[in-house]
């Protein structure tokens, strides 16, 4: 076995909490997201054991909850590097709908001012 990190590695786990998370916000059962979803209730249990889904349980499933997919998709190559930390949370801040330009820019400054104290940059 090599020390090399994995490449391209799905982390089932977080996916699992972002669908928990947006279950929990839209006050829905399990049953009521496979049912919106429609994916099985075997899915969303191997979803709850930490298993990876299949390609189209996935594809319905960050559908249904307006994710991306590649939000989960662990790189040896951080996104950091590739697109910038800041830069992202600005992204994810202004494509929120319960957010005007005014609230996610004074979201932003909070975040910027933590993270360059917590990396030092």
């Amino acid at each position: 076995m090599s020390d090399e990190p994995e490449k391209g590695r799905f982390d089932a786990a977080a996916f699992y909490a972002a669908l928990d998370r947006t279950r929990a916000e839209r006050g829905l059962r399990w049953k009521q997201v496979g049912d919106e979803a429609k994916v099985s209730p075997s899915t969303l249990t191997r979803l709850a054991q930490g298993r990876r889904p299949d390609v189209d349980s996935l594809a319905a499933l960050v559908d249904w909850a307006g994710l991306s997919a590649d939000d989960f998709v662990r790189r040896t190559q951080s996104r950091q590097e590739t697109h910038g930390t800041l830069a992202g949370v600005s992204t994810y801040l202004r494509a929120d709908k319960n957010l005007d330009d005014r609230k996610a820019e004074a979201i932003e400054k909070v975040i910027e001012v933590m993270y360059r104290q917590m990396t030092d940059g």
